[in-house]
């Protein structure tokens, strides 16, 4: 094909991408349709789209394979993928997510509770946060061997300050008013925090979880760089990418995304059902 037919064809998908998205797009903003099908519909144009430049330009599949080649190398390998999904995503990322948020959570509660924790604790864990992963996943790999436990620590040190500081600042955003008024009513501290502070920490609280989804994985899959048993998808993307499988490379990150996207979009319909009563909630219909 020339470059000129070429960049007709370019043209005309462009145009007709354009116009099917805006299309459905404007069929139903608040519905099912608008929600789940215009980026079901723009991913399935950005693999088209894909398809036909690594074709066209004969991209060497090194360095960007196409998609129908990253699709054979899901199915060929859908069963060892499938073992690595259960390794990095079920074990180390979510076992890690929960128990570094839930570490968080409770030391920010700890914290406003008590004054010297927040002059004490607090710069410590801010300092803790700033180490790096890449120096942070060999010591647990050390500590806690190569298994997946190692990669939930990893997990655990990376989640535990977002949520510490997304909890100190919920709890600090209730009013004095109605702090004032539960003290009328001779409301102890802890049936204040839970009747009162928590709820309203509670966006502040899912926000630092939709963060941490997004760095529990990329804390298992590089923690497993530096030392993983023969599964996992972070093993499998090392391993592949010095074979030169790309397609498997591909495949493993593919899976890797969805797990995160799903993940996030849980936490996210979670978020809706529990803080409905959030003005931020409310103004998004």
């Amino acid at each position: 094909m020339s470059a000129s037919a070429l960049t007709a064809v370019l043209l005309l998908l462009l145009i007709v991408a354009v116009l099917s998205v805006r299309w459905l797009a404007a069929r139903d903003e608040r519905g099912l349709l608008g929600q789940f099908g215009t980026p079901l519909l723009f991913g399935a144009w950005v693999l088209v789209f894909w398809q036909v430049l690594t074709q066209a330009f004969e991209v060497p599949q090194v360095l960007l394979p196409a998609p129908t080649l990253i699709g054979h190398a899901l199915l060929a390998s859908f069963g060892v993928l499938v073992g690595d999904f259960i390794q990095t995503v079920l074990h180390s990322a979510l076992i890690g997510l929960v128990a570094g948020c839930s570490l968080g959570f409770a030391t920010g509660v700890l914290i406003d509770r008590s004054p010297f924790l927040q002059r004490g604790l607090l710069p410590v864990a801010a300092l803790a946060s700033t180490v790096p992963l890449v120096g942070i996943a060999p010591i647990m790999v050390m500590w806690f061997g190569f298994d997946w436990h190692s990669k939930a620590a990893v997990v655990v040190v990376m989640t535990f300050f977002p949520m510490l500081v997304n909890t100190l600042a919920g709890l600090n955003e209730s009013g004095h008013m109605e702090r004032d008024l539960m003290r009328s009513y001779g409301a102890s501290y802890w049936r204040t925090l839970f009747s009162l502070r928590i709820p309203v920490a509670l966006p502040f609280v899912f926000n630092a979880l939709k963060i941490n989804s997004t760095l529990a994985m990329i804390g298992a899959i590089v923690a497993e760089f530096f030392g993983s048993p023969i599964s996992g998808l972070g093993f499998r993307i090392s391993t592949e990418a010095a074979r030169l499988n790309m397609g498997l490379v591909w495949a493993a990150i593919l899976v890797a995304a969805l797990a995160g996207s799903l993940l996030y979009g849980v936490l996210g319909w979670v978020e809706r059902r529990v803080t409905f009563w959030h003005p931020s909630i409310r103004s998004g219909g």
